[in-house]
């Protein structure tokens, strides 16, 4: 049973890491051609015409300083992170310590990389072996983050479409034929065919849901959703409000200067304004939310083709995709996970 269940994890962990090394490959054929046909443009013989020698080349020459200054952001990002969550947890009565709660927080970024959304697993899972703070309470909080951050991410995606909207809207009336899209998406049987049987099922569940209540897997899933409920109820228990929004308006500053700071390191972005760092921050944060790990491919994918709208080429957005995604998704985020599972069990040895 146990290798069995190592054999799904090691076939997800295939099938993810291919999906995002698919998406991240697709994209450097499509940006290798633009780059040859560049080089033809200019007459630089085709010998002298490689684009990983160009993002290698981008990569030597960044100024370190601005990306040092975003990996910074990141950092207190995740501090201001760990100290919310206690936040939650203190009204069900658990008040972990801080390290506790960002080194599992780092762990549970760390196994992202290797298994998207499995992160949000082995972060209370953790967190419940050293403190003894109830998995589907800790779990609950997390599902309190998500929707915040959820919130707060449409926030931010409408105010950045109502400063560029002019500049969004001409960029798809000009790329992107949507009636045509909406068009095929009604005309799809495959989606009207899977809508009629989740209607189905939902229908046949409410008809025989006494039934279903009845039975013992029903029984443990209800008394997981019943201590899910009680950490996701924390934030109408919260102590500090102002002090909770006040980390979550840090958290999401912190990421958004992550992305506009990093312009800085690399000459083609180094002129883009604050409003410009909005857009990018918020077409980047679409491409994490893509389960690859930590959204390589649709990261880069995204920031590039962002980028292009507001003339960088597409080279140049895409070195820079990959400087920003490498230093704070992986490099980061490898070190300070790598930092927690090696710490985590010597500061908790007592326990």
């Amino acid at each position: 049973m146990q290798s069995k269940h190592h054999l799904w994890n090691a076939l997800k962990f295939l099938l993810f890491v291919g999906l995002g090394c698919g998406l991240l490959y697709l994209l450097y054929r499509s940006q290798n051609e633009s780059y040859l046909n560049y080089c033809q443009e200019e007459g630089i013989p085709a010998e002298d015409c490689n684009l990983l020698d160009k993002i290698w080349n981008d990569f030597r020459t960044a100024n370190y300083f601005w990306i040092g200054m975003a990996v910074i952001c990141y950092f207190i990002s995740c501090v201001s992170r760990a100290a919310r969550w206690l936040m939650l947890l203190q009204p069900l009565g658990y008040r972990p310590s801080f390290w506790n709660a960002f080194m599992t927080l780092m762990l549970g970024y760390f196994a992202n990389l290797g298994l998207p959304r499995v992160g949000e697993v082995v972060r209370p899972a953790t967190l419940a072996r050293y403190e003894n703070v109830p998995f589907e309470n800790a779990i609950g909080t997390i599902v309190v983050e998500r929707a915040i951050d959820v919130l707060m991410l449409a926030l931010m995606m409408a105010l950045g479409f109502l400063l560029q909207f002019d500049v969004l809207w001409g960029y798809l009336s000009e790329n992107a034929d949507i009636d045509g899209l909406l068009q095929r998406l009604l005309g799809n049987g495959l989606l009207w065919i899977a809508a009629i049987l989740g209607l189905g099922l939902a229908i046949a569940a409410y008809i025989y849901r006494a039934q279903l209540l009845q039975h013992a897997l029903a029984q443990k899933i209800l008394n997981f959703l019943k201590g899910l409920w009680e950490g996701v109820l924390s934030i109408r228990q919260l102590d500090n409000p102002l002090g909770f929004i006040a980390h979550t308006l840090t958290i999401w500053f912190m990421y958004y200067l992550m992305t506009y700071l990093a312009f800085f390191a690399f000459a083609p972005t180094a002129g883009l304004s604050p409003v410009v760092g909005l857009m990018i921050f918020l077409f980047g944060a679409l491409g994490i939310v893509v389960p690859t790990p930590g959204g390589m491919g649709a990261y880069q994918t995204l920031v590039t083709a962002a980028l292009t709208i507001y003339g960088v080429d597409s080279n140049d957005g895409f070195s820079f995709s990959n400087m920003l995604f490498f230093a704070i998704q992986i490099g980061a985020n490898v070190l300070l996970g790598v930092i927690a599972l090696l710490v985590l069990p010597i500061y908790n040895r007592e326990k």
